[in-house]
């Protein structure tokens, strides 16, 4: 897996959080301009924390199924990717109520926008890959994204919202079937 991949799964996963700060850039408007690159580093640092952790916790058992490990990239990658398609095509648009950029809040919402990108992290363990560059490369590419995003809320609203989601999930999905495809009749 090489850094077009890596990148395309970074931007993927970040897709979540670009989201979001996109509402939060919304409720932004009081705030410092500072403030502005909160969500991305909450956002960056979580989406790269996940990987790491799922690459050693698919390090223990990637011997053991090797040779269903890109069915394992192949599934989880599309799970992950039909999520955001259809939380993308949802109409909830709620927003955040209060302080947005509120440490607990921030939390939260970091780690549950990071949750897929553990199950990436045990797919990368499946292939020969610099841990350390993919988290780097992820993390700052959510910073920025999700920099972006807060942003974007504030000029574009809630419109790029479901559209970045089913954007992330469709990327999410053909990598998935790419390496799927690369292992059965190249690989």
């Amino acid at each position: 897996m090489g850094f077009l991949e890596i990148f395309l799964i970074a931007i993927s996963l970040s897709m979540d959080a670009f989201a979001i700060s996109i509402c939060l850039g919304l409720n932004e408007n009081k705030k410092g301009f500072f403030c502005n690159f909160i969500p991305g580093l909450y956002f960056g640092f979580f989406q790269a924390l996940m990987p790491l952790l799922g690459f050693y916790a698919g390090t223990l058992f990637a011997a053991q199924i090797q040779n269903l490990d890109h069915w394992i990239a192949f599934i989880l990658l599309g799970l992950i990717g039909a999520k955001m398609i259809k939380d993308g095509l949802s109409k909830d648009e709620s927003e955040p109520v209060g302080n947005p950029f509120a440490c607990l809040k921030m939390l939260m919402l970091a780690l549950a926008t990071s949750i897929d990108a553990l199950a990436v992290g045990i797919t990368f363990s499946f292939f020969r890959i610099n841990i350390f560059s993919a988290i780097i490369i992820t993390g700052l590419t959510t910073f920025c994204i999700s920099t972006i995003g807060v942003f974007s809320g504030k000029f574009f609203g809630v419109k790029l919202k479901s559209r970045a989601e089913i954007f992330g999930g469709i990327v999410l999905i053909l990598l998935g079937v790419k390496i799927l495809l690369e292992h059965l009749f190249f690989g």
